[in-house]
């Protein structure tokens, strides 16, 4: 499928920052942040085909990916758009300086008003699981977590994410007995209507690569979300990008 890369930088899939060295942009569900076997539209190609028209720029354009977040996952995305912002971006996702928070609604009723997972995690082909002792192909996974508001035996959360693991935020919290709404392979009992996930990256903030201030973006939510008295205005951003795109 070719899609224009027109529909970035709109209200329902908007830009958020640009210069020369970065890009950050809206991430809509369904879509693969890159490339894969399947050979899907993917966002790095649609950000690329937007640089390339909006400037003018002749040849193949640089721009690398810095972070991952999941097919149906939606939020806040940063690129680099030069080698030097890529390395320098890199070096601190590694080393923890960059600030993840994400939203989720999960089934259950989770008590207390938050609190701090840490975990031994697995990875194994497209899952991850948690085992209860490290071993030689585990990784400690650390998250914060906040209760916003209970409905309809559902759980309204934002979640601090200390590390960056395969899966993190979904395996963690289904172990704990709270699959993200949407979340089959994690043990949710019904899709959300596009396969979506009801988990959000919702703030992301890092140091600007080159003139090292502080940079803070957060993504409002997609109409649609499954939560009582959300957004629900017309030019709020797209949740699933194929139902945006074939309109």
């Amino acid at each position: 499928m070719n899609i224009d890369p027109g529909f970035i930088n709109t209200p329902k899939w908007p830009v958020f920052y640009e210069d020369n060295h970065l890009l950050v942009v809206y991430k809509p569900s369904g879509l693969l942040i890159q490339g894969d076997c399947t050979g899907d539209v993917c966002l790095l190609e649609l950000a690329r085909q937007y640089i390339k028209i909006r400037y003018e720029k002749p040849g193949n354009v640089f721009l690398a990916l810095v972070h991952r977040l999941d097919r149906p996952v939606a939020g806040v995305v940063v690129f680099a758009r030069t080698s030097k912002a890529a390395s320098r971006l890199g070096r601190q996702f590694r080393t923890g300086r960059v600030e993840k928070q994400y939203l989720a609604v999960v089934h259950g009723v989770v008590p207390g008003r938050g609190g701090d997972l840490v975990n031994n995690m697995e990875r194994k082909g497209p899952t991850s699981r948690i085992v209860s002792a490290p071993t030689a192909k585990s990784q400690e996974a650390r998250l914060s977590y906040r209760v916003l508001g209970f409905a309809e035996n559902k759980t309204f959360l934002e979640i601090d994410l200390d590390t960056g693991r395969h899966h993190q935020i979904r395996a963690q919290l289904a172990y704990l007995g709270f699959p993200v709404m949407g979340d089959l392979r994690y043990g949710a009992p019904n899709p959300l209507p596009q396969k979506q996930l009801a988990l959000f990256a919702h703030k992301l903030s890092f140091d600007h690569p080159t003139k090292q201030h502080r940079l803070n973006f957060t993504a409002p939510l997609p109409a649609d979300w499954p939560w009582p008295g959300m957004n629900t205005d017309a030019n709020a951003v797209v949740w699933d990008w194929k139902a945006f795109v074939q309109k």
